[in-house]
């Protein structure tokens, strides 16, 4: 090659599949904070190669985006069994992008295709210039490209590839390749091809007939019959294989190819990329092919523009003096592109209500360096009213008061927009679900992400709070501005836009910077401690579908609850009269001390015990008890309660719960609340509503879809006895379920030898509650108190249930011994769920910890499930071209909102997706779906 045609000559670097070999060609690296970095390691030494000795002088790397692409539209199985990525593997992709550019390397990715699909097209652009082109990769899909003047390098092997190599590799010249493999198939990408044919029969095929619609067209002249058989049969697949291998080179590119070359790094970011990884006898070469030294850069791993992530975050006392009051564009613009400099920046919203679909959006703060934070006021209002009808959002001009000067909402959101959406860039968030929402209002999609309240959750679980004051205090040995502190409280409280800007920017920038600060301290022990693949698969992904949930929000009939809050009056009234009449006297049911004195002081009941106010406890189990002896007034007035919270928390409150703007409810799902995984609700809580009861029921036919909608309900059937049976490996209930039997009337069977052409409602009953109950660790005397049974007749059924099924007791051992030598148990994802007081002298709290620590693997397991089934779903729908919307989820339940039109197919579609989300499980999940014009309909 000439030395004109060497200048122009364009390498395009496969950097996906560059990833893996390295990962799997390297030992385990760690870096000082144990971070892992063989994979970096060795993309950077690729890196280095073609820089120093292969002097490359047009180059570019080229990843795959992060999300499915156009392919999976063709065929929705496409890589559907490909192994989930390695876990120490995970944290290094990012790293890998930081790498590319602290080498000052373009590093190009384009939603909705493969890297290969980029260098196919950057290749023919090449070409079309007379350009020679290189392919640094060894990946077999890439060697259709290879044509003259288009050649492979495997840097690895040192070595070039050309038309021979591909001619040995497949048998046929590369314009055949594509040909070959949709024949053969692929079974890591999940490209079905023919079965039965192989890479060299599909060789000779090809070469016999010239090409793949040749060969099918003339399928029928095969003398082989099996041969025949499956080319005929299989026509079919044969053709989405070949959609699916053909690579597309006509992608409309972002990056011109001209900006595609080589430039000088800049060795301040180079070099402390390289220390801070530990890489130091690439930064010695480095030193050696630059000049300079990394000693004279020392200092700059605390510059914000160069994003290094210290292993350990600064403590103690913040200083604010770095803080600055963002007011004009191009300081705004400043500030961006040192947070696109640095690929990573904390982003906070100042807002005025808790709720997204409710708020509006009065500010936001940028950090991307420790003390170096930043507050964008957007529509703050003179607090002493002269400004006060002022609309900053509608407003092409700030306001004309000098301390209130502003960029105008809109076009703030304008600027921020490319960074947000930087895939190149990672977001930092606390509860980034909210902020999501925020900044969804206009139009923009947050990515990619982390969340430090989630990290702080996936680490550490229950043993402590993950609000971001508290782990600031934890974690950082700061204590933060309180939110009281800048609004006022009680009746001087004021929203956030009331705020003066000097005030709201030290709050809101310390905001950012303590959030950058916390994910330094978290994200660096997710490999260390073995937490990230529930991190990255379960809890980060799971942000977004829950942020989309939240603001879809839900509709509800208010007329429906206003006759409901009337009916609901009626029977506590009629209620009322009962209790008063039977007790003899009139007084507050809703007082506990007034019902207290009643109960235990006038008519004498047993169980009496004083509070430390000096009052009768009449709290919820109390009254069960006395339930549970025949007192019938005490059943009257736990029906008194729950229909008074129903009416005042759901029939009445949730009319002013909806959001006039929407016409919807919208309920906040908090993801780091319990201690299994679970999702709760609150604000109002959606999941609290009792299904069993009659009157719970009625609550739920307030809740309907929009018009020319309809409500699917998604509900697992059995989960946790089915992973109850998968987790302790009880053969005899897992062949059960196997094969459909009903497991309760299977149970009662094994245990009581009951055959199942004899089975009695009461025996089944007695089954069911001990299915139930022994997941719960239920005791003998809670058995007998359910079935209204002697305690010892209790006892015994339990005895005789865990006698037939010994591998149960084995895990419910195993479990408490796992909670006593770790103090938490582990889902089968690997979640951690905490359990304090396991090794407790108290017996009752060490009772409590050893049923806790066997219900937590159970029910923390299908919290798991549910929420990979909620990550999958938004994607299926819409690869699907499906309108439904995720609305609410519930336990083991999920409800949408379908299009009339669409029910039977987005049913079929959300069960095979939540059926699937089990993976690993060797139990098959049972979804049950229903449809109505209300949820209890639907339920």
């Amino acid at each position: 090659m000439d030395e004109t045609a060497r200048e122009s000559e364009l390498f395009l670097v496969d950097g996906s599949g560059f990833i893996f070999r390295a990962y799997h060609a390297l030992p385990p690296l760690n870096r000082p904070d144990g971070t892992p970095v063989n994979a970096v390691l060795g993309f950077t030494n690729m890196l280095v190669k073609l820089i120093t000795d292969m002097h490359v002088p047009n180059i570019a790397v080229i990843f795959d985006a992060a999300r499915q692409n156009y392919r999976n539209d063709i065929y929705a199985e496409y890589k559907a069994n490909r192994d989930a990525t390695p876990e120490d593997l995970i944290p290094q992709f990012p790293l890998i992008r930081e790498a590319t550019q602290a080498f000052s390397i373009p590093a190009l990715e384009k939603e909705g295709f493969e890297a290969d699909d980029l260098i196919a097209t950057y290749a023919r652009l090449a070409r079309a210039q007379g350009r020679a082109v290189t392919i640094v990769s060894s990946d077999k899909d890439l060697m259709q490209l290879v044509r003259e003047g288009v050649r492979m390098f495997d840097p690895m092997k040192n070595k070039y590839m050309g038309e021979a190599d591909v001619l040995e590799k497949f048998g046929v010249t590369p314009d055949k390749v594509v040909d070959v493999q949709s024949l053969a198939g692929d079974s890591v990408d999940n490209v079905p091809g023919v079965p039965g044919i192989g890479v060299k029969t599909a060789a000779q095929l090809i070469n016999e007939y010239g090409d793949l619609d040749t060969l099918l067209a003339r399928a029928g002249e095969i003398k082989q019959p099996k041969r025949r058989e499956a080319l005929i049969d299989n026509a079919d697949k044969a053709r989405i294989s070949r959609e699916l291998v053909r690579l597309k080179d006509d992608v409309a590119v972002d990056t011109p190819l001209e900006e595609l070359r080589m430039q000088t790094p800049d060795k301040q970011k180079l070099f402390t990329f390289l220390q801070t990884q530990g890489f130091r006898s690439v930064l010695a070469r480095m030193e050696k092919q630059f000049g300079g030294s990394a000693a004279t850069v020392a200092t700059a791993a605390n510059d914000p523009a160069i994003g290094v992530v210290r292993p350990k975050p600064e403590t103690g006392k913040i200083p604010f003096s770095g803080y600055e009051l963002v007011q004009d564009e191009a300081t705004l613009q400043l500030w961006i592109d040192r947070a696109i400099a640095a690929g990573i920046v904390a982003v906070d919203t100042e807002t005025t209500a808790l709720t997204p679909a409710m708020a509006q959006l009065v500010g936001v703060s940028l950090s991307v360096g420790a003390g170096e934070a930043c507050y964008v006021p957007l529509q703050h209002r003179d607090p002493k009213g002269y400004a006060e009808t002022f609309d900053f959002s509608m407003s092409d001009k700030p306001a004309e008061a000098a301390d209130l000067r502003q960029i105008p909402v809109n076009r703030a959101m304008a600027l921020l927009k490319p960074l947000l959406e930087d895939a190149s860039v990672l977001k930092i968030g606390h509860n980034i679900k909210y902020d999501m929402q925020m900044f969804l209002a206009y139009g923009i999609r947050v990515a990619p992400y982390d969340d430090t309240m989630l990290l702080s959750y996936v680490l550490d679980g229950s043993q402590h709070g993950h609000g971001m004051d508290e782990l600031a205090q934890l974690l950082l040995d700061h204590k933060t501005i309180a939110f009281e502190e800048v609004v006022g409280s009680g009746k001087n409280q004021v929203t956030f836009d009331l705020v003066p800007l000097d005030k709201a920017r030290d709050y809101a920038a310390e905001d950012a910077d303590v959030t950058l600060r916390l994910h330094q301290a978290f994200k660096p022990r997710l490999p260390s401690e073995s937490m990230t693949t529930v991190y990255e698969t379960i809890e980060r992904p799971l942000s977004t579908v829950v942020a989309d949930m939240e603001w879809q929000g839900i509709k509800v009939d208010t007329t429906v609850l206003r006759g409901l809050s009337n009916e609901f009056s009626k029977q506590i009234l009629a209620l009322e009269q009962e209790i008063h009449q039977e007790t003899g006297q009139s007084f507050n049911i809703g007082s506990p001390k007034q019902l207290g004195d009643v109960l235990f002081g006038s008519m004498g009941l047993p169980g009496g015990r004083k509070t430390k106010t000096g009052g009768y406890s009449t709290s919820a189990d109390v009254l069960e008890e006395l339930s549970h002896q025949g007192h019938a007034i005490v059943d009257k007035i736990i029906e008194w309660r729950g229909l008074s919270k129903l009416k005042s928390t759901y029939a009445d409150a949730l009319p002013e719960a909806i959001n006039p703007k929407t016409g919807r409810v919208h309920t906040s799902f908090s993801m780091a609340g319990t201690n299994t995984g679970r999702l709760s609700s609150s604000d109002p809580n959606l999941q609290n509503i009792p299904i069993k009861s009659e009157n719970g029921r009625k609550i739920r036919r307030a809740f309907v879809p929009e018009d020319g909608y309809v409500l699917l309900s998604a509900d697992y059937s059995q989960v946790e006895l089915r992973l109850a049976a998968e987790l302790a490996d009880i053969k005899a209930l897992k062949q059960a379920f196997h094969d459909g039997v009903d497991i309760h009337s299977a149970t009662a069977a094994q245990v009581f030898g009951v055959p199942l052409d004899q089975m009695t409602s009461e025996i089944r009953r007695n089954a069911k509650a001990i299915n139930f109950g022994i997941i719960y660790g239920i005791s003998g005397f809670g058995l007998a108190k359910q079935l209204g049974i002697p305690q010892a007749e209790a006892a015994n059924y339990i005895k005789q249930y865990l006698a037939r099924f010994p591998e149960l007791k084995n895990f419910m051992d195993r479990a408490k011994e796992e909670a006593r030598k770790n103090g938490f148990v582990k889902t089968f994802y690997g979640r951690k769920c905490f359990v304090r007081g396991i090794n407790d002298k108290n017996m009752g709290i060490r009772n409590g910890a050893e049923r806790q620590a066997i219900n937590a693997p159970l029910q923390g397991t299908a919290a798991d499930i549910m929420k990979r089934a909620m990550i999958a779903l938004p994607g299926a729908l819409a690869r699907a071209g499906l309108g439904a919307r995720m609305l609410v989820q519930v336990h083991d339940e999920l409800l949408f909102e379908v299009p009339v039109a669409e029910q039977d197919t987005t049913a079929a579609l959300v069960k095979k997706v939540m059926e699937e989300a089990g993976v690993g499980l060797s139990l098959p999940l049972v979804v049950e779906c229903g449809f109505g014009q209300n949820w209890a309909e639907a339920h």
